[in-house]
C-alpha cells in the first residue's frame, strides 16, 4: 500500500526543500524525494561552491595587489586542487545543514528517482533505476510539487567529455589549470567562470552571439562590465559565434565567426559551454498526466499551479527568471497556496511578480539589478528619470580602493514609481536587496530620498543615486 502525505516535493533544490519546510510548518504530512544530493544542484554544484571559488580568486586578486594598501604579502600563489577542495567542502556542509532541516522539521527524505503514475501518485526508485536490484517505493499525496530543476544545454556539435570541453560541473572541479579558455555564452555562469579562471592567470576569450555580454542586463551596465573585463585581459567577442569544437589531446580547436561575418580558427587549452539550461522534465510522467508544457518547461499560473489539479511546479523547471531565489519564493507561494487548498487559515499565499526578484552575476566587479532597464521601461511607454552615481564619488569605496563601477535608478516621471535598478562594482549583489524591497513595497522617490543612509558605506551610494534622478545629487 502506498505511503500517503498531504504534500509530496519531487526534488529538494532551493525551490524544493523550502517548499517543503513551508508546507512542514504549516501542519501538512510532507515528503520530499530526491536522486542525487539534498540541495539539489544550487547547493552541491552550483550557486553556493561556485562563490567559493569565487572568493578564492577574489582573495588571490587582493593578495596581489596587497602593496596598494600598505601591505606585504611575499610572491602569491595558489594551489588548484586545494582551492576546489574548499569549495566541495562548502557544499558538503550546506548538504549536512538541509539534511538537519528535513530532520528538525520531520520531512520524509525519500532518495531515488521519481515518477508520477497517475493523479496524486508517484513512484520511487532507488537503487540502479529501473533494471536489477532496484527498489520500487510507491506514494500518494493530495498534492505534488515538480521542483525538479534544469541542467546545462549543450551544443550539439560540442557535446563535453570533462577533459577538454566542460559544463559549469566540469569547471568547478578542473582536472587541470587552463591556460587559454574559451567560455561560449555570456550569461551569469559564462562570465563567473570566465573571471574566475581569468583572475587565476588563465587567458580567456568570452565568444557571446548577441550584441552585447550579459544581455539581459542594462546595455550601460554591459559596456561597463566589457570595458573592465577587457582592461583585465579578456577578450570579449559579441555578435559572434562557434560553428565548430573539437578536442583532442592536447586542446580544443574552434571555428569562431565574428561580426564581420569571417570565419577563424582558434585553440584553446580547454572550453565552458554555458549557453543556457535544459529543464529536467523527461521522464517525469507529465504527458501521460497531460501537463502543459512550452519548449520543455512546465506551463503554471502566478500561483505556481500546473494544468493538472493537485499538481504544481515551482523553480528552473518552470519558465524565466531561471534563479535559485526566484524557486525559494515560488516554494512558499506554493505550499502556501496548497495549505490554503487543505483549510489552513495561517496561509496566505500571494502571486509571483517576476519584475521584483534581484538577478545577481558574482564576476568581478559584481553586477546586479532588480526591474526594467532604461530600454525596457521606454519599450514600455514610460516617461523616465534615470540617476547615476559613480563609485569613485563615495568615500567609503575609496577608502576600499573599489572605485570601479556605478548605480543606476529608473523612475516613473509621473508617479514616482522605481522602475529598475542596475549596478556594476564591488559587493552591489548585496545592496541590490534595498532596491528590491523598496520595490516591493511599492516605495517612490520622496521614500528613498527621506531615507537615512548610514555613512561611510557603499549604500550611499544607492541614495545619491535616487537624488541624481530627480536633480538633487549632493556628492558630484
Amino acid at each position: 500500500m502506498a505511503e500517503s502525505y498531504d504534500l509530496i516535493v519531487l526534488g529538494s533544490g532551493p525551490g524544493g526543500y523550502v517548499a517543503a519546510i513551508r508546507a512542514a510548518q504549516l501542519g501538512l504530512k510532507t515528503a520530499i524525494v530526491e536522486r542525487e544530493l539534498l540541495g539539489g544542484i544550487c547547493l552541491n554544484w552550483g550557486c553556493i561552491p561556485t562563490k567559493a571559488l569565487l572568493r578564492s580568486a577574489e582573495m588571490f586578486h587582493h593578495i596581489k595587489h596587497a602593496e596598494s594598501f600598505g601591505l606585504s604579502a611575499g610572491k602569491p600563489g595558489f594551489n588548484l586542487e586545494k582551492v576546489v577542495a574548499r569549495s566541495r567542502g562548502v557544499a558538503a556542509q550546506m548538504n549536512r545543514g538541509v539534511t538537519g532541516l528535513m530532520k528538525r522539521n520531520k520531512i520524509a527524505v525519500h532518495m531515488g528517482e521519481g515518477k508520477l503514475t497517475a493523479p496524486g501518485k508517484l513512484t520511487v526508485t532507488a537503487g540502479s533505476g529501473a533494471g536489477a536490484g532496484a527498489k520500487a517505493t510507491e506514494l500518494a499525496a493530495k498534492h505534488i510539487i515538480i521542483a525538479t530543476g534544469a541542467r546545462a544545454r549543450e551544443l550539439p556539435f560540442a557535446k563535453s567529455d570533462g577533459k577538454r570541453i566542460w559544463t559549469y560541473r566540469h569547471a568547478m572541479t578542473p582536472p587541470e589549470m587552463p591556460t587559454e579558455l574559451l567560455v561560449i555564452g555570456s550569461g551569469a555562469i559564462g562570465i563567473e567562470f570566465a573571471s574566475f579562471y581569468s583572475d587565476l592567470g588563465a587567458k580567456v576569450t568570452v565568444v557571446e552571439m548577441l550584441d552585447r555580454i550579459v544581455p539581459v542586463e542594462d546595455a550601460e551596465v554591459s559596456r561597463a562590465l566589457t570595458k573592465s573585463l577587457t582592461a583585465q585581459g579578456m577578450e570579449i567577442l559579441t555578435s559572434a559565434g562557434v560553428e565548430s569544437l573539437k578536442a583532442d589531446g592536447k586542446g580544443v580547436a574552434a571555428a569562431i565567426k565574428g561580426k564581420d561575418g569571417k570565419t577563424s580558427e582558434r585553440r584553446f587549452s580547454h572550453a565552458i559551454v554555458a549557453v543556457g539550461i535544459a529543464p529536467n522534465t523527461e521522464n517525469l510522467g507529465l504527458e501521460e498526466l497531460g501537463a502543459k508544457t512550452t519548449r520543455g518547461h512546465i506551463d503554471t499560473d502566478p500561483m505556481c499551479r500546473t494544468s493538472v489539479a493537485g499538481l504544481w511546479a515551482i523553480g528552473d523547471v518552470t519558465g524565466p527568471p531561471w534563479l535559485a531565489h526566484k524557486a525559494s519564493h515560488e516554494g512558499i507561494i506554493a505550499a502556501e497556496a496548497i495549505a490554503q487548498e487543505l483549510d489552513n487559515n495561517d496561509a496566505h499565499p500571494h502571486a509571483m511578480d517576476a519584475l521584483n526578484i534581484p538577478g545577481c552575476t558574482y564576476c568581478r566587479p559584481q553586477v546586479a539589478s532588480v526591474g526594467l532597464t532604461e530600454a525596457r521601461a521606454k519599450e514600455a511607454g514610460f516617461e523616465v528619470k534615470v540617476g547615476r552615481f559613480p563609485f569613485p564619488g563615495n568615500g567609503k569605496a575609496i577608502a576600499m580602493g573599489e572605485t570601479e563601477g556605478f548605480v543606476k535608478t529608473i523612475f516613473d516621471s509621473k508617479t514616482g514609481e522605481l522602475l529598475g535598478a542596475h549596478m556594476i562594482g564591488a559587493e552591489v549583489t548585496e545592496l541590490i536587496q534595498g532596491y528590491t524591497i523598496g520595490k516591493t513595497a511599492e516605495l517612490v522617490e520622496q521614500d528613498f530620498i527621506g531615507a537615512v543612509f548610514p555613512h561611510p558605506t557603499l549604500s550611499e551610494m544607492m541614495h545619491e543615486s535616487v537624488l541624481a534622478a530627480f536633480g538633487r545629487v549632493i556628492h558630484i
